[in-house]
């Protein structure tokens, strides 16, 4: 288990995943930074805004609620600064 401040940005894969209808999103920013962590549906449609403010550095995690949305694949896209990855995940009801 690390503590501190990470040295590197990472976005985790969602646990568990599939999921149905909760999962769970970690990720590690290294500078104090404006966040964004949005979920889209397989059309590139923005489904939801998970974060979208400024964070200090330091790990996270958010949990999301697919509840209200249909089965299927899901992408999430973490940006801050410079960074930005995006991962997929699959809902199933």
């Amino acid at each position: 288990v690390a503590i501190g401040i990470p040295t590197s940005y990472e976005l985790k894969q969602n646990y568990p995943n599939p999921f149905n209808p909760l999962t769970k999103i970690d990720y590690n920013i290294p500078v104090d930074g404006i966040v964004t962590l949005i979920v889209y549906d397989i059309m590139g449609r923005e489904v939801i805004s998970l974060v979208n403010e400024n964070k200090k550095a330091g790990s996270y995690e958010i949990t999301f609620d697919g509840s209200e949305f249909p089965s299927g694949v899901y992408f999430y896209r973490l940006t801050t600064g410079e960074f930005s990855e995006t991962k997929k995940m699959l809902m199933v009801k």
